[in-house]
């Protein structure tokens, strides 16, 4: 892989053979602008919220909205659970791989048992994750068009978007 170009992603694709960016990829922003907020958010393709992020030098990209009640991921905390980074919706604090897109939670195998014993476990993938491309300074999202319904996709909707938009608090202009 060349200094100029560098991919991250939870998948384990090959890198693009050449300097320019995959054809059904979208331009996000700059690198160092990213690095530098840690987060951007963008409307990508006219019909999907993505947020990418930038961690412990990789970017990752994942559906805006939680899975679980369209809580806004960029406010959510990057916390490692059982060796997984995971980001920590800031509504209803679940718990989602950067990686895969995985609900975790913590299971208790017995109950009745004292002291309770738990650990981590996941629910499956519960988060859209896209492939996120950087070529010579510039971020690029493939999107993750698999057909298989993933629970995130419930916030790309026109009609969420329309309904949360209604739902926002206006603001007065200042005098």
């Amino acid at each position: 892989m060349s200094s100029e170009e560098e991919t991250s992603s939870s998948s384990l694709s090959p890198p693009p053979s050449s300097s320019s960016p995959p054809p059904t990829s979208h331009f996000i922003g700059k690198k160092e602008d990213i690095v530098r907020s840690g987060r951007v958010t963008k409307l990508v393709n006219g019909c999907r919220d993505v947020l990418v992020l930038y961690h412990e030098g990789q970017l990752h990209a994942m559906d805006l909205r939680c899975y679980h009640a369209g809580g806004a991921l960029e406010y959510g905390d990057i916390e490692e659970f059982n060796g997984r980074l995971c980001i920590v919706c800031p509504w209803h604090k679940y718990k989602i791989t950067l990686a895969e897109g995985e609900g975790l939670y913590q299971a208790v195998d017995n109950p009745l048992a004292k002291p309770l014993r738990t650990h981590w476990r996941s629910k499956g993938v519960k988060q859209r994750i896209h492939k996120v491309t950087e070529v010579n300074g510039d971020v690029y999202v493939t999107l993750n068009n698999s057909c298989e319904a993933i629970e995130s996709d419930n916030y790309q909707t026109e009609r969420y978007r329309t309904v949360l938009l209604k739902a926002q608090p206006k603001t007065k202009p200042k005098k």
